[in-house]
């Protein structure tokens, strides 16, 4: 079954990303063609990057905290990264644990669902970006929630009924660009 990772990419104090990570694992729950799992970087103790060789370079990490995330971020096949929208970028911490590693993250699909004044759309644009990169094969859907009209009183996730349609539409793409990419990422092994 394909395993797709939904991932807190905030940890600040009073933070909406744990109940859109929320709102998205319980309609992404109801499905059958998958399996989800909320990973809330709050979870994890990364310090700002502290690995002495560059992930590029290999996966010879020296520190148990890069070596627990490493693990977690390679049992999954695709990603929905939950980002708000921070000075047009997405998070601090979310750009640190993204660069932590290289090779867990290589042929592998994502989605995203921002949040912000302007649906996070910007966080987003420089995810994108950051995908191409690492190899991954990031899907055109995307779901932007606006803090004026998707959350109540700004601050509990209510989304308009169009973005359920939107989530779901995303999700398809993300699980068949996973399936797909599966091929790839075995090839890769069999060639190590």
């Amino acid at each position: 079954m394909t395993r797709i990772a939904i991932i807190v990419g905030s940890t600040r104090p009073g933070r909406r990303a744990g109940s859109v990570a929320r709102w998205v694992y319980d309609i992404a729950a109801e499905r059958d063609d998958a399996t989800f799992e909320v990973v809330d970087l709050a979870d994890h103790d990364l310090p700002h990057l502290d690995e002495p060789v560059p992930a590029a370079m290999g996966s010879e990490y020296q520190h148990p905290h890069t070596q627990v995330w490493a693990a977690k971020v390679e049992a999954f096949d695709g990603y929905i990264f939950v980002t708000p929208e921070y000075n047009h970028s997405t998070t601090g911490v979310l750009k640190n644990a993204i660069d932590y590693l290289y090779v867990e993250w290589q042929n592998k699909a994502a989605g995203f669902v921002s949040y912000g004044i302007n649906g996070g759309v910007r966080a987003v644009e420089h995810l994108r970006q950051i995908m191409g990169e690492l190899q991954v094969a990031d899907v055109k859907a995307a779901v932007a929630l606006s803090l004026f009209t998707d959350f109540t009183d700004g601050t509990d996730v209510a989304p308009n009924e169009h973005h359920q349609q939107t989530l779901n539409r995303m999700l398809d793409q993300v699980i068949a660009w996973s399936g797909a990419l599966k091929t790839l990422r075995s090839a890769s092994a069999l060639s190590s």
